[in-house]
């Protein structure tokens, strides 16, 4: 059973293998339709680049260098990211045991009037609409 964390641990990574099986009945249907193009191209009937069925495939990596646009910078909130978002709490949790050393069980009702204050604020920021003109 796993207990919840705030911290993430790495999963392990997945071994995935396409195992490729040889066809002889594709080897031989392959074989003999290029005997037959060779066939039909020596009696004229169509001509040697002529080739309506086969798909020319092209290496997906020609030109990816030139279409790239260097890496997008990501407005991010500073306040936002989870290594704040641990060292607040740490913080918070650091201060607490401190209080109750120092003052007794009163700081937790303190760090809850605190953290009421902050969580007020931070909503009416957040829910407040923004001007139109910016």
């Amino acid at each position: 059973m796993k207990f919840p964390s705030v911290f993430r641990t790495a999963s392990p990574m997945r071994f995935d293998i396409k195992p490729r099986y040889y066809d002889p009945v594709k080897e031989e249907i392959d074989q003999r339709t290029s005997r037959i193009k060779k066939e039909l191209e020596a009696e004229g009937k169509i001509s040697p680049g002529d080739e309506t069925s086969d798909f020319k495939y092209q290496s997906g990596i020609r030109g990816a260098f030139a279409q790239h646009r260097g890496m997008k910078e990501k407005s991010v909130n500073p306040l936002t990211t989870t290594g704040m978002i641990r060292s607040f709490i740490f913080f918070i949790l650091l201060g607490g045991l401190g209080g109750y050393i120092y003052l007794g069980p009163v700081i937790f009702e303190y760090i809850l009037y605190l953290t009421a204050i902050i969580a007020g604020i931070y909503f009416f920021f957040r829910l407040k609409p923004k001007k139109k003109d910016e």
